[in-house]
């Protein structure tokens, strides 16, 4: 017996301190010791770590912490201050409320943990008992609560499901060519995310730019997680009721974009690359001689003299000037691309006077860090720095000068051969110093920055900007476009998805590469791809160099006649795609949205039988299949839905099996849509005719649409000059209602057109009879003969009335 409680007592001593060993490679946040509060901000520490909590505002709570002292506050992402805050702060020995009106926010002392409420009672989100935040050497992970059922959507430019559910993912900004569809990293890392549970959504944005890491169930059943290789745990935990209103704050937070430059709207031509410069006239000139609406001509890097930037290649481009001037002439803008790496050429100018200004970033030893990219060996701006931002906004002037209007930021991840950026290279990191670690996934995002303030300044005019590589804040400076995609039917879709993650994370202005960049299309996947381009954000089509030639008309006479059409389909919705970015400028709601936004209940959103479904703005439903099927499944949300082409009217809440044709892209109608339409034009900088048709679909529901124009090209919107029109719909009412016009701007349309769908056995409006036999084709020429209609299901018979345009608030009732 005595043996025996001895060996029992041993293995228990052996044990606990085998335990006690294992637990200092993890190092817990531990219990609070003492705590400060001053106003909105609470301050904590523990044995383990310093505790910052701040009420951001009633919905927005920021969490920091560290295991030293918190260094002062500093973010590329974050733009906005606290909001000052109505609260209340009760403690006892036990745990600190912190209570707002829209959340209730309990820290537990012993150990430190939070549960957020909401003031109903109902756990929104909470850490996970016993494991909290902890540190494993200098990473540090927040563990929290996995609630049954609970789905996590967003995160920015990632593969996979609409629903993260049981997916891992890491933030490491990477240049990932021809990547698979389940690739991880990509190029952009936005650490924002939306959690929806139990009729509850909220988001948490984790603002910390070393390498960071999600876990939304991967590999255990516990917990979902985030957390960091260094630096501070830094979260911003919101609350709203209303997943728009999480995007809302969100976009408060880092910022929302500007209105960006109306010719950016239309359809743009790519190629790596386009050249001699005969080349690119030609494309553009087959381009207005095919009826093809288009906006814009890119440049990849054959422009340049050996790569090397801020240079042409005299005989491929021997007057640039010319160029882009005949180019402007033919309704053409020129965007050209730029990469960071400045050659390490004695002779050229770019990197002689880098070098004197000392603007590249460094080896701890002040040595220059040299890398290869296209031009051969290159050194890197370092974009972190004032000084850095401020020699190439200087350095854009070239392109100011060359009559360039976009200018496009590649392998900004940094992407070079080997793809294997040292740790120890050092970046300015506005005063603060920051290895490779910290500042790798901001890069993009301040390159992108200092093209936006360059062009800006040099430009004299709204410039267009996109970026491959990024970070949360984006939108304030550019668009992004989802990179080097392949050629395949799910890579389009995809594509998708990447679109309306991006869009549940804040950026709204947003493409992929029409067609694939690598491989070639068949046929039937460019056009099928490129109706759905036409309902994207930022329309482009790029194909990679010894691909075959992927502008419409290579693909044969249907597939040039689809083109055509779809394109032509855009311009005509400029108006409403114009004033949907508007939205975007105002509450940074995206164009291309996740049905989850206004359904983030409903579990048919997140099927993957349902989960490429989109809306286009408030209006559209757009439904992509994979190319080659001939019937799909669609699902109808809540409310109703008018199909675009015949207005058939479908009951929310049900699926559908439809038929699938190459040359019809299924897209529907919300009921209660108002969707402004102009004539179809073959460039922005094209006027359309001076009639706006508003396009009205019935529904039970009042509605309104805010319409928007300005000069698209100005600053001058900043100053009032604008038109902004609110336009309501309401079926109680039986009433359409044009509210008192605000703004400086003359609105460029004098005559409005009501357009009405659904409104059967209704024959007046304000009192004038409506025309009952007149056909409408949104998909192509307007003024159809009406006897072609009954086999044309794209036609829809519509009942209309042309007004004076409006000049003061008007009801007109039917």
């Amino acid at each position: 017996m005595k043996i025996s409680s001895l060996l029992l007592f041993l293995s228990f001593l052996f044990a606990v301190t085998s335990c006690s060993a294992q637990n200092k490679l993890v190092r817990q946040v531990g219990a609070v010791t003492s705590v400060s509060i001053n106003g909105q901000q609470i301050d904590l520490s523990t044995g383990q770590a310093n505790i910052q909590i701040t009420v951001y505002g009633p919905s927005v709570i920021r969490v920091r912490m560290d295991k030293a002292a918190l260094k002062d506050d500093f973010s590329y992402a974050v733009v906005e201050k606290p909001e000052k805050t109505k609260l209340s702060v009760v403690q006892n020995n036990k745990e600190l409320t912190v209570t707002t009106d829209s959340i209730r926010a309990v820290i537990q002392k012993s150990p430190f943990s939070i549960v957020f409420y909401n003031l109903n009672g109902e756990v929104i989100n909470k850490d996970e008992m016993g494991l909290s935040t902890s540190w494993v050497g200098d990473n540090v992970t927040t563990y929290k609560h996995l609630q049954d059922d609970e789905r996590f959507i967003g995160l920015g430019e990632k593969t996979g499901n609409l629903d993260r559910r049981g997916m891992g993912y890491t933030n490491w900004n990477t240049d990932t060519y021809g990547y698979a569809t389940n690739a991880d990293p990509l190029y952009v890392s936005i650490p924002f995310y939306i959690g929806i549970h139990h009729h509850l959504n909220y988001g948490i944005f984790l603002d910390n730019t070393y390498q960071t890491d999600f876990n939304f169930g991967a590999s255990n059943n516990r917990f979902s997680s985030f957390g960091a290789r260094g630096g501070e745990m830094n979260y911003y935990f919101i609350y709203h009721k209303n997943m728009r209103d999480i995007i809302k704050s969100y976009t408060k937070l880092t910022g929302r974009m500007p209105m960006p430059a109306l010719w950016s709207l239309g359809y743009q031509q790519n190629r790596y690359s386009y050249y001699p410069q005969n080349e690119v006239l030609r494309i553009a000139r087959t381009l207005r001689e095919k009826k093809i609406p288009a906006d814009g001509i890119t440049l990849d890097i054959h422009y340049m003299d050996k790569y090397q930037l801020f240079t042409w290649d005299k005989s491929r481009f021997p007057d640039p000037v010319g160029l882009t001037s005949t180019l402007d002439k033919l309704g053409f803008k020129t965007t050209v691309i730029v990469d960071p790496g400045i050659k390490v050429e004695k002779d050229a100018p770019a990197y002689q006077s880098g070098l004197k200004n000392d603007i590249f970033i460094k080896y701890p030893d002040s040595t220059n860090y040299t890398a290869q990219v296209w031009p051969g060996w290159c050194n890197f701006p370092d974009f972190t720095s004032p000084k850095g931002r401020s020699w190439w906004e200087n350095q854009v002037s070239f392109f100011a000068k060359n009559g360039v209007s976009g200018i496009w930021n590649d392998m900004n991840e940094i992407a070079t051969w080997g793809q294997k950026t040292p740790d120890n290279i050092l970046y300015d990191y506005d005063g603060r110093g920051a290895s490779n670690l910290e500042a790798h996934n901001v890069y993009g995002l301040q390159m992108s920055r200092a093209s936006y303030e360059g062009a800006k300044e040099q430009f004299k005019k709204r410039p267009f900007i996109l970026t491959r590589a990024s970070y949360a804040g984006a939108q304030r400076y550019a668009a992004i476009w989802t990179g080097d995609n392949r050629a395949e039917s799910d890579h389009m879709l995809a594509g998708v998805r990447l679109l309306t993650s991006m869009g549940l994370s804040g950026v709204a202005f947003t493409g992929m590469d029409v067609g694939g960049f690598t491989g070639g299309a068949s046929s039937a996947l460019f056009a099928k791809w490129i109706e759905i381009g036409a309902f994207n954000p930022y329309f482009r089509n790029h194909s990679a160099l010894n691909t075959k030639s992927s502008e419409p008309w290579t693909y044969g006479e249907d597939v040039l006649s689809i083109s055509r059409n779809y394109i032509s389909l855009r311009y005509q919705l400029m108006p409403y795609l114009y004033s949907s970015f508007y939205e975007a400028t105002q509450n940074g709601m995206p164009l291309m949205r996740s049905l989850a936004i206004d359904n983030a209940f409903d579990a048919n959103v997140y099927s993957p039988d349902f989960q490429n479904q989109y809306q286009f703005g408030a209006a559209f439903m757009v439904a992509p299949f994979e190319n080659g099927k001939d019937f799909g499944e669609v699902y109808y949300p809540k409310g109703a839905w008018y199909s675009l082409f015949d207005d058939t009217k479908k009951e929310g809440e049900k699926s559908e099996i439809i038929k699938l044709t190459m040359d019809e892209l299924p897209v529907f109608v919300k009921a209660g849509s108002i969707i402004p339409v102009q004539s179809i034009i073959q460039s922005t900088s094209e006027k359309p005719t001076d009639t706006l048709a508003v396009h009205i679909y019935n529904g039970k529901d009042a509605e309104s649409f805010l319409y928007y124009e300005d000069d698209g090209a100005s600053f001058n919107y900043e100053k009032g000059d604008f038109y902004k029109r609110l336009i309501t719909f309401n079926p109680k009412q039986k009433s359409i209602n044009f509210a008192k016009a605000e703004g400086n701007y003359p609105t460029q349309f004098k005559v409005v057109k009501i357009i009405l769908h659904g409104f059967e056995g209704i024959e007046k409006l304000d009192g004038k009879n409506l025309k009952n036999e007149e056909y409408q084709w949104l998909n192509g020429n307007q003024n159809i003969d009406p006897q072609g209609a009954a086999s044309q299901p794209k036609f829809c018979k519509v009942k209309t009335l042309t007004l004076s345009l409006l000049a003061k608030e008007t009801n007109l009732n039917y």
